[in-house]
């Protein structure tokens, strides 16, 4: 690393204006090409996906979106002349508005069922032309909302009048000036501020535009740049200051500007690209489930982390050595000039920590452990599923139209389950009439629809109404009823088969798919993890408590978004709607990114304590050195990252605030009960055990050096173990 840091520091002006013109011509294309993201099929051989299937290849439909408008009256009800005649105005307004391809009102012969019992509340579906524009849906928006007054309220939702929460960008910058804040305040120095947030923001914005070009190459989500935003600002700034830490202890000890960026680039650069390399595994290790919509969020999210690593060891050299000295305050910069020596290493707080830690592992380690596994206990009711219009602010229309339909027709008509009828024989349509007869037998069926089917059709559509609502898990037992007990008997002796569809079915599957493989997703991560941190650190002990806590820390976010999203304790109070199931991809991703950042902290601070034990070959007073000088760092880096995450919370998009309380809880927790606690206190248990490796498996393991020349250093006479260290990369 030592050769591309002289390289930078060299040609400093080239390196800057290089990246601004990577910068430029990635934004120039991506603005010529646009983005082309969209959602892959979330469901895979599922009974769902057959169902969808069977529907699409038997429609000959041309249709394009539709939607509801649904109103509800507090006093009498909805057919009293006053309120029929201005929704009745209103619906003939839209049948006659540009785009619109029908209105199926309840005030009609045919549309009496769109009227509840008590009368209170009604709806009208609106189809739209296949190719409606914005604007002539919003035109339908307000026409629909024009009648409402004191007594009728109304409100719109389905796939046409949804409106998805855009992102807030205030929220965003919310974090990263918080970051400079902290940054400011811990070492008071402007340009140690500004580095590492210019360092992140450039790599951040390359990576975005290459991920709106990469769009039109492979399916990515449209919640693919956020996401990749939230990792990118956080490992980014993160990153960018361990160098810029190492370059500032090096300064203060003397060393010129030249020599001080080529040993932090070889000493803190190397642990910044194993981490960054660590991070990446672990995103594209998501790949192994085969899952459209997380293959792209996957590969999306490690193209940013790589463009970050790649801006902190060539751009960030290149701005260290433009401003020289300036990277200390005028009270350090005056302290070199003067020649005082630098403060002793592991002075101060955490020195006085890592003593502590080391005076009292057993205490200090089991009390950390115990909050850690109270704080993880609720992910043990984790329930997967997806969030629909019940789950936003009350102040959306799709929430209260939503609301309104539950208390006017049942919560179940929010999520109906669609089956999917083959019926090629009169024999299988007999059996059809007989299914449609048991289903409206069904505990918590409400309703049953079963539409004849047209002359010289075979497929049909039986529409069931469940008497919860769509996250229920009562609904959930009623999918698995319907396939296990109520239609199986019915289809047997029969050529007629029956698929359980809809949404409802479709999310509830795509939950069940990707419960069934997080077990072995984790162990897949955790086992990669501890292969690289083997690799790295010649040491069995350290990569196996390391992958055992990272499934700690995983635990512990899991425990966050279900107290916070699953139970609802203030998710109200920061607007992020009513308690409802996890996302399901939300658990895979935060899996991937934990267990990246979780083992960027332990390479950080094992990779200093391992560069103490080859220097002196005391296991004890290698783990306390390594605590006490990382302490710090670490620590600001948590809190950068909370600040960063927890940003995004207030985002507006209920998925990336899933993703910002998961992930902002459980980094600052990893970094200061697990890194500075459990991790140490193991390490000074166990002793000169931490650096056992069988000679064998030595030989056989690939020589990389993370922590750099320290590992070149002979063993001292005083060492336990007279074997070669393992020789670091070339400089």
């Amino acid at each position: 690393m030592s050769p591309l840091a002289r390289w930078c520091h060299r040609h400093r002006l080239a390196v800057v204006l290089v990246w601004v013109g990577l910068l430029l011509a990635l934004g120039a294309g991506a603005g010529a090409a646009g983005s082309a993201f969209g959602n892959s099929p979330t469901s895979q051989n599922t009974d769902s996906a057959r169902a969808t299937a069977l529907l699409q290849r038997a429609s000959d439909s041309a249709a394009g979106k539709s939607g509801r408008v649904v109103w509800q009256v507090d006093d009498g009800k909805v057919t009293d002349p006053t309120a029929e005649k201005a929704m009745a105005g209103a619906l003939g307004r839209i049948a006659d508005a540009p785009g619109v391809a029908s209105v199926a009102s309840p005030f009609t012969a045919a549309g009496r069922a769109q009227v509840s019992e008590d009368g209170r509340t009604a709806y009208a579906t609106v189809a739209f032309d296949r190719e409606v524009a914005d604007g002539q849906i919003a035109r339908v928006e307000d026409l629909a909302t024009a009648p409402e007054s004191g007594n009728l309220r109304i409100a719109l939702n389905g796939q046409a009048f949804t409106v998805a929460p855009a992102p807030n960008p205030v929220a965003d910058a919310m974090g990263v000036a918080l970051a400079f804040v902290v940054l400011l305040c811990v070492f008071r120095a402007v340009w140690v501020a500004v580095l590492p947030i210019v360092t992140a923001v450039v790599g951040v914005g390359t990576s975005a535009v290459a991920v709106i070009l990469l769009s039109h190459v492979i399916t990515l989500s449209d919640t693919t740049l956020t996401l990749g935003s939230l990792i990118g600002l956080g490992v980014g700034i993160d990153y960018a200051l361990f160098i810029v830490n190492r370059h500032r202890s090096s300064l203060k000890a003397g060393m010129g500007v030249g020599e001080s960026i080529a040993k932090s680039l070889n000493t803190s650069g190397r642990a910044v690209v194993f981490a960054g390399l660590t991070v990446v595994v672990a995103l594209l290790g998501m790949l192994t489930l085969n899952v459209g919509i997380i293959n792209g969020m996957a590969v999306g999210a490690a193209v940013t982390v790589v463009l970050t690593v790649l801006a902190a060891v060539t751009l960030l050299p290149a701005l260290l050595a433009m401003i020289g000295l300036r990277v200390l305050g005028r009270a350090e910069r005056r302290a070199v000039a003067a020649g005082a020596d630098a403060p002793a290493d592991g002075a101060g707080l955490w020195g006085r920590w890592a003593a502590r830690v080391q005076a009292r592992p057993k205490a200090l380690g089991l009390v950390a452990l115990a909050v850690l596994a109270a704080l993880a206990f609720p992910t043990l009711s984790l329930r997967l599923g997806a969030s629909d219009d019940g789950n936003l602010p009350t102040t959306s229309t799709n929430r209260q139209a939503y609301a309104m339909i539950a208390d006017g027709f049942g919560p179940g008509f929010n999520g109906p389950l669609v089956l999917a009828v083959q019926a090629p024989t009169a024999a299988a349509k007999a059996a059809e009439a007989r299914l449609v007869a048991d289903l409206r037998r069904v505990d918590g069926v409400a309703d049953v629809g079963a539409p004849p089917m047209a002359e010289g059709r075979t497929v049909g559509v039986i529409s069931v109404v469940p008497t919860t609502s769509p996250q229920s898990a009562a609904t959930s037992d009623l999918i698995d009823r319907l396939r296990e007990d109520v239609i199986p008997p019915v289809e047997r002796g029969t050529s007629l088969k029956v698929y359980v569809g809809g949404t409802t079915a479709t999310n509830d599957d795509f939950a069940s798919v990707l419960l069934a493989k997080l077990p072995v997703f984790v162990l897949v991560i955790a086992a990669l993890g501890f292969l690289l941190l083997t690799v790295a650190f010649r040491s069995l002990l350290v990569p196996a408590v390391g992958a055992v806590l990272n499934v700690l820390s995983v635990g512990v976010a899991f425990g966050a978004i279900v107290v916070v999203f699953q139970y609802g304790f203030g998710s109200s109070l920061l607007g992020l709607g009513a308690a409802g199931p996890i996302e399901s991809f939300v658990p895979i991703l935060v899996v991937g990114i934990m267990f990246g950042l979780s083992m960027d902290y332990q390479v950080f601070l094992v990779s200093r304590m391992r560069e103490e034990w080859a220097r002196t070959g005391d296991s004890h007073r290698a783990v306390r050195v390594g605590q006490a000088e990382t302490g710090r760092v670490i620590a600001v880096a948590a809190t950068i990252m909370f600040c960063v995450f927890g940003s995004f919370v207030f985002g507006g998009m209920r998925v990336i605030s899933e993703f910002g309380v998961s992930l902002a809880v459980a980094v600052a927790l990893d970094a200061l009960l697990i890194r500075m606690v459990v991790v140490p206190a193991l390490m000074h248990l166990c002793g000169r055990a931490n650096w056992w490796l069988p000679r064998r498996l030595d030989a056989a393991l690939p020589r990389v050096s993370v922590e750099g020349p320290a590992d070149d250093e002979p063993v001292p006479a005083h060492h336990p173990d007279r074997r070669p260290q393992p020789a670091g990369l070339a400089d």
